[in-house]
């Protein structure tokens, strides 16, 4: 057994483990302790087996290290980069949430060399039913065989703990593919040698069996998954397919998929009492036009998203030579909430949420939608320590008025709500809070409508004028701790047993 005490301690990465791969997690294994001895909380145990790269972090300036072997007569390394911080010091703010269908991210300050002592997760989660091939167009980090200093590590799903997909580091473009809808990016770097860190963009494919079509709606746009079988069965192919406006065109990989904006490509909106709802048209257009006959069916698909309340239904119409047939199922509205540096909100503000006792928090709820013809209002917003909104929770804005003395409603802004607000005491107490506000979506041309009231008693609100709801969560929010280091370093240890 060895016990390796490193005082002034903050944060430490276990980049490269080899220990015996034939032995046992009980007789060969590294336990990391929060504090000077064995005595203290136990972080994690890293076993030989383990496919992530282990990060701990400890509540003081101090972690213990315990190292356990069996006795096979074999060479054990452990790399364990480390790293403390001084009063004033903070990490990076990097990485974040991606939720779209497909996108870009890079290292913090691409193409200029990355920071130092950054740790960043990026969570990438696509619709269900697709998965994401994840293109690096470049990689340029410290060259070492084992990735110990500066790496990016893949890993096939939601979160750290899930299976490993690779560690990568030097230079190069490698092309990455989830087994799933989620995929899970981090960077790590240590103190020195610094590059140009990483450029990447994802898409997604269609992994799920389609029989015919499939729609799904989202509040930005309508999606339409065509069966290339299902086309072959009637003499079509994704040449003989347009919608209302013929230059909107499919993207075809295994299967055929419109991604059809909501006031683009000849989508119609129509507003009927508490009712909004989105048409196009599918046209099966035939050929060769020159010919006399023709044994291919007359063929239309009218796909409707309707929005009532605070989901959308989706309603999909197959017409084949008269024949009408009727798909529907359930979706919400697309709503983020995102912190930022200031009141231009131009910059945002990463995960993870660091923030100073009374530090102002620019705060902005989005909806993520095409049609310019909606605008958003802050109806409430409340906190809570816990993700689940359990007591104790308080009100920031309630009925569309302020209930903090801190907390400043902006104008409506179309589509983004925006206030603001000081960081409250009780985070002091909590280790973290969440944030959750329920916004009301309106017609911008409907001045009467609850979104164009501002803030008005509950006694007096009129629910009946209400158009669209949806609600979005950001969190959790923490307090910066205080670093007692005297200063900004790390430093690595290589272990050879």
């Amino acid at each position: 057994m060895h016990v390796v005490s490193i005082q002034m301690l903050a944060a430490c990465h276990l980049a490269f483990v080899t220990l015996d791969p034939n032995g046992r997690c009980e007789s060969e294994n590294i336990k990391v302790f929060d504090g000077s001895s064995t005595d203290g909380p136990l972080l994690g145990k890293v076993c030989s087996k383990n496919d992530f790269v282990p990060v701990f972090e400890s509540s003081s300036n101090s972690l213990t290290f315990q190292i356990v072997t069996d006795r096979t007569n074999i060479q054990r390394s452990v790399f364990i980069f480390y790293y403390f911080f001084s009063p004033g010091t903070s990490v990076p703010n990097c990485g974040g949430y991606l939720d779209t269908l497909e996108g870009s991210f890079t290292s913090p300050n691409y193409p200029k060399p990355h920071p130092e002592l950054a740790y960043c997760v990026w969570h990438i989660q696509v619709e269900k039913g697709y998965k994401i091939k994840l293109n690096f167009k470049e990689i340029f980090l410290e060259v070492d065989e084992n990735c110990r200093f500066d790496f990016i590590a893949l890993y096939d799903g939601p979160s750290t703990t899930s299976g490993l997909l690779k560690q990568v580091c030097g230079r190069g473009q490698p092309t990455f593919e989830s087994s799933s809808d989620s995929l899970t990016v981090v960077l790590s770097t240590d103190y020195a040698n610094s590059y140009r860190g990483f450029s990447a963009s994802y898409t997604s494919i269609y992994t799920e069996d389609v029989n015919t079509t499939s729609l799904s709606c989202a509040s930005d746009k309508m999606r339409v998954i065509i069966s290339k079988s299902y086309l072959q069965s009637l003499n079509y192919n994704e040449d003989n397919l347009q919608l209302n406006d013929p230059a909107c065109r499919p993207s075809v990989t295994n299967v055929i998929e419109f991604s059809i904006p909501l006031h683009e490509c000849g989508t119609i909106k129509k507003i009927e009492d508490h009712t909004i709802s989105y048409t196009n048209k599918i046209a099966f257009t035939e050929s060769p036009v020159s010919a006399v006959i023709t044994r291919q069916k007359h063929i239309q698909i009218v796909v409707t998203c309707e929005m009532e309340y605070n989901s959308t239904v989706e309603i999909m119409y197959i017409t084949e030579d008269d024949i009408i047939q009727n798909q529907s199922v359930l979706g919400k509205y697309n709503t983020s909430m995102a912190l930022y540096e200031s009141n231009s909100f131009e910059n945002l503000v990463h995960s993870p949420y660091l923030v100073d006792l009374n530090q102002t928090l620019f705060v902005q709820v989005s909806l993520h939608t095409s049609d310019p013809g909606l605008v958003v209002f802050l109806d409430t917003c409340r906190a809570s320590p816990t993700s689940d909104f359990s007591s104790p929770t308080y009100d920031l804005i309630n009925s569309g008025c302020s209930r903090d003395e801190t907390c400043q409603v902006y104008p409506l802004s179309g589509h983004d709500g925006r206030f603001q607000f000081n960081a409250f005491k009780f985070l002091r107490h909590l280790n973290s809070v969440y944030l959750k506000c329920k916004i009301l979506i309106c017609d911008t041309n409907d001045q009467k409508s609850r979104c164009y009231q501002g803030c008005v008693s509950r006694s007096k609100r009129d629910i009946s004028s209400y158009k669209w709801k949806a609600d979005s969560v950001i969190g959790p929010i923490r307090l910066k701790r205080d670093r007692s280091a005297s200063g900004n370093s790390g430093k690595n240890i290589l272990f050879m047993i």
